[in-house]
C-alpha cells in the first residue's frame, strides 16, 4: 500500500497521462479516482508542514491573496522579513491585484519592528546607508509593494545601491527579474540566489529540485494552492511521461515500487521507472 506522499505524487504524474491511461493505471496501483484537486486544506497542512520548500514556492502560494493560504505558507517564509511584513499588512501578490488581502490576526500581530533607519531616512535613503548584512535586511523589509521595487529600481540605476543591499533584496522571491538581472550575473551572485530557493518558475522546480516525491507531492497540492502556476510544471512533465511511461500499465507499477526512495528528480524517476520495466 502506497504513503500518502508516494500517493500524490504518483497521482499527479498519472493526471499527465491520458484519460483511458489515467483510469486503468489509477486501478493497478491502487490510487484513488481524480485525488488531487479534491484535497482539503487540513490535509494540505499536516502535509505541507513537515519539510520546507524553494522561497519561491512560498511566493506561489501567496500570489494566490488567499488569507487561509496565507497563513499555510507563512512558516515557509522563514527570516525573510520583507515577505513577512507585506502579508502581515495584506499587501497583494496577484498579478494586477491592488485591494488589500485580509490579514489573519495571528499573521498580523508577527509583523517585524520598523527599523529606525527607515523612520530616519525613508527607504532609499536607508538602502543606501546599509553597511552590514543586518542593515540591509532590516532596510530591505520595508521594500514591500510594487511600488516599492519600482522606487528601488530608479533608485539603483540612478546611482547602484550597496553591495549588501543588492544582495539582501536579489535573494527575495518577489525581487522583479529585470531589478535581479540589473543587481548583476556574478557567479557568487548567482548562486546565492539559488541557494536562497529562488526559482525561474515551476518548471525548474519540476524538473530540476529533488527529491522527486517530495516534489510531486507539493506539485500535487499546488493544484489548490496555487493552480495559475502548477500548469508550467505539468506541461514540462507531460511529454516525459507520455514518452517513459505512456499506456504501459507495468512501468507504472515500477513507478509506485520505487518512487518513496527515489533520490533523484522527477524525470530521472519517470525515465528510471520507464526502463526497469
Amino acid at each position: 500500500m502506497l504513503d500518502d506522499t508516494t500517493r500524490l505524487a504518483v497521482g499527479f504524474l498519472v493526471g499527465l497521462a491520458d484519460e483511458d491511461t489515467s483510469a486503468r493505471v489509477r486501478a493497478r496501483v491502487g490510487l484513488p479516482q481524480d485525488e488531487a484537486p479534491g484535497l482539503d486544506r487540513r490535509r494540505i497542512r499536516r502535509a505541507w508542514g513537515w519539510s520546507p520548500v524553494p522561497s519561491s514556492v512560498a511566493l506561489w502560494v501567496l500570489e494566490q491573496d488567499d488569507p487561509e493560504l496565507n497563513v499555510l505558507a507563512w512558516p515557509r517564509l522563514g527570516q525573510n522579513a520583507g515577505l513577512r511584513r507585506a502579508v502581515a499588512r495584506g499587501v497583494p501578490f496577484g498579478p494586477g491585484r491592488t485591494e488589500p488581502v485580509p490579514v489573519d490576526r495571528s499573521l498580523r500581530e508577527q509583523e517585524p519592528d520598523v527599523p529606525e533607519s527607515y523612520v530616519r531616512l525613508g527607504l532609499v535613503g536607508s538602502l543606501r546607508a546599509a553597511d552590514s548584512l543586518t542593515r540591509a535586511r532590516a532596510a530591505g523589509s520595508m521594500v514591500l509593494t510594487r511600488d516599492d521595487w519600482e522606487t528601488v529600481t530608479a533608485a539603483d540605476s540612478e546611482q547602484p545601491l550597496p553591495g549588501y543591499t543588492r544582495w539582501v533584496l536579489s535573494v527575495r522571491p518577489d525581487c522583479p527579474p529585470a531589478l535581479r538581472a540589473q543587481f548583476g550575473s556574478h557567479a557568487r551572485f548567482t548562486h546565492r540566489v539559488r541557494e536562497a530557493g529562488v526559482l525561474d518558475g515551476p518548471a525548474e522546480y519540476a524538473t530540476a529540485h529533488r527529491p522527486a516525491v517530495r516534489v510531486l507531492e507539493v506539485l500535487a497540492m499546488g493544484r489548490l494552492m496555487f493552480p495559475h502556476r502548477v500548469h508550467d510544471a505539468e506541461d514540462a512533465l507531460r511529454p516525459l511521461v507520455r514518452k517513459h511511461l505512456g499506456g504501459r500499465e507495468e512501468a507504472w507499477a515500477v513507478l509506485a515500487q520505487i518512487a518513496q526512495t527515489f533520490h533523484g528528480t522527477a524525470p530521472e524517476l519517470v525515465v528510471t521507472a520507464g526502463a526497469l520495466a
